[in-house]
């Protein structure tokens, strides 16, 4: 296809920035009574308010048709009919199979896929309630009571980020752990913790050849067998979720605890698969169908909705309209709710991974800016580290502010003071990055204080605010695992968006891999006692360093 930026809706796009990118948020308001009204989406319990952010009507009917001549619709069907999108990869992208709760057939090369996906379900059910029941028990006949989920990536991120947000949903009487990094740190204290005869672990390797999961994965199993002293054991202690049946039995794992899962699932969108089985275990089969139940509901939604009320894709464009033309390249996700505090670590893979290209579809170099840079914290953390830049730094840093309005705990006056609190400062936030402080309105708070003309003058530049900052707010009614079933769809599916029209692949990965490429071309080096010389001198000097000191 043409590149985006030379098409006739960027074009006229690029004409529509020009004339408004210095018009202010506040005016916006001050002359749209009905601004609320016309710029948000209401789905179910979810309210996403995209009024404070830098656009008109106009601005999202032609972003809108932007869309359209990038063929998104096109690709979105393609999607959900199982073509094969990741094209770098020949592999399908069919995550949305995993949660379909409908249970409508979906081919893969002409076979319904569904019979497959809900065996495996029907298999994690079963195993999971065994588990919590107590029917399953270690070596020497103790109840599990601790599983460790052995992976990296998106076999780490998404079910660590789904069991901490969904803790009070969670058994009392197991405890999760996540070991990812090959730093030996990680899966030593994790072990510290833990009693060898009542744990269980996950090792989730598709390829079941993962140098850090395996490594990791090994480690555990001669810590196991230190102290049970018997082979036997790790069928007992171990599980697999993995493609690769002759070496996880190999490795010990007994094929009937081998959870299957196929390469039309993208490593960033597996906590819906059998890499989903540690939350089975620990928030219980009900709640993870719970869980899939609200990304299926976005993924009807998203394929259903006009796109003016798709919150995905109006939530795509916004991004696509701050790097794009604003040239404001990084995102913050905040979410106020504390067990949500790994979802920005959760989304950094989802988004980064997925979008941070610079060749498009066609192999071509892209001459745009593509996926942002994305970040963010827990509220009300936030606010004491970074929020400063947010409101009075250089650089502009649109965000999504995200926030339950009912809390799991009752504590404090009244038994939700705490987040009555936490309310309060999520709206004040997003009200005060929009409006700002005018210089004049900060030498009059001043003035109030009685202070001395020549102090107010010297105070009112640093306590005045430009304002005119991005965000936008979801809120939904509690943090159950629907709502993030839909939180996590909602996200996938803009990510998704955004790469349709960026014209590239978001479902490989060659960065990563290439990495990996060059750490299996340096291990040897650390190992052998010659000098290296064979890299650039930075990377000899680093190995030849390293190797006298270790």
């Amino acid at each position: 296809m043409a590149t985006i930026n030379k098409s006739s809706s960027w074009k006229i796009l690029n004409t529509h920035f020009e004339k408004t990118k210095s018009i202010h948020m506040r005016d916006l308001f001050s002359k749209d009574m009905n601004r609320f009204k016309n710029f948000h989406i209401q789905y179910e319990d979810f309210l996403v308010d995209f009024s404070k952010n830098r656009i008109t009507d106009e601005t999202l009917n032609l972003l809108i048709n932007l869309a359209k001549e990038a063929k998104f619709e096109n690709w979105r069907d393609r999607l959900f009919a199982g073509d094969k999108i990741n094209f770098t990869e020949n592999r399908s992208a069919l995550h949305i199979a995993l949660r379909n709760r409908s249970n409508n057939p979906i081919l893969f090369n002409g076979k319904d896929i569904m019979p497959n996906v809900n065996k495996v379900l029907n298999q994690m059910k079963e195993f999971s309630e065994n588990v919590r029941k107590g029917k399953i028990k270690g070596y020497t006949g103790k109840k599990i009571k601790s599983i460790v989920n052995i992976g990296i990536g998106g076999s780490d991120l998404g079910p660590a980020m789904i069991c901490k947000a969904l803790k009070p949903y969670g058994t009392n009487e197991i405890t999760p752990y996540f070991v990812s990094n090959v730093d030996g740190a990680d899966i030593a204290q994790t072990l510290d913790t833990c009693d060898p005869e009542s744990t269980l672990f996950i090792v989730a390797s598709k390829t079941f050849t993962t140098q850090e999961t395996m490594t990791n994965a090994y480690s555990a199993r001669t810590w196991l067998l230190k102290y049970l002293k018997d082979q036997e054991a790790i069928k007992n202690h171990f599980v697999a979720i993995s493609t690769n049946q002759i070496a996880v039995e190999k490795f010990g794992i007994n094929k009937e605890n081998i959870f299957e899962f196929w390469d039309w699932v993208g490593g960033r969108y597996s906590l819906w698969s059998a890499i989903g089985l540690s939350i089975c275990i620990y928030i219980g089969m009900e709640n993870f169908k719970e869980l899939l139940e609200g990304a299926h509901d976005i993924d009807n939604h998203f394929k259903e909705a006009p796109l003016n009320k798709n919150i995905p894709v109006i939530l795509a464009l916004l991004g696509l309209w701050y790097i794009n033309f604003f040239k404001f390249n990084t995102h913050a996700v905040l979410p106020y709710d504390q067990g949500l505090s790994l979802f920005p670590s959760y989304l950094q893979q989802a988004d980064m991974e997925s979008n941070g290209k610079f060749i498009d579809r066609d192999g071509k170099k892209i001459s745009y800016h593509t996926g942002p840079i994305l970040w963010g914290e827990s509220g009300t953390n936030g606010q004491h580290a970074f929020y400063q830049l947010i409101h009075q730094g250089t650089e502009v840093v649109p965000s999504d502010f995200i926030m339950p309005i009912h809390s799991h705990y009752s504590i404090g006056k009244n038994g939700n003071e705490h987040h009555k609190i936490l309310i309060a400062n999520f709206i004040a936030q997003t009200q005060s990055l929009m409006m700002g402080k005018t210089n004049k309105e900060a030498s009059l708070e001043l003035k109030k204080q009685n202070l001395n003309q020549e102090t107010i003058k010297q105070l009112t530049p640093h306590k005045t605010f430009e304002g005119n900052r991005p965000s936008t707010s979801i809120l939904f009614n509690k943090l159950d695992p629907k709502s993030l079933g839909r939180l996590i769809a909602i996200y996938e599916h803009k990510i998704f968006t955004q790469g349709v029209i960026w014209n590239i692949n978001s479902f490989d990965q060659w960065g990563v891999e290439y990495g990996k490429q060059i750490a299996k071309l340096v291990l040897p080096k650390l190992i052998e006692p010659i000098e290296t010389s064979g890299f650039d001198s930075s990377t000899n000097n680093l190995i030849n360093y390293t190797k006298k000191n270790i």
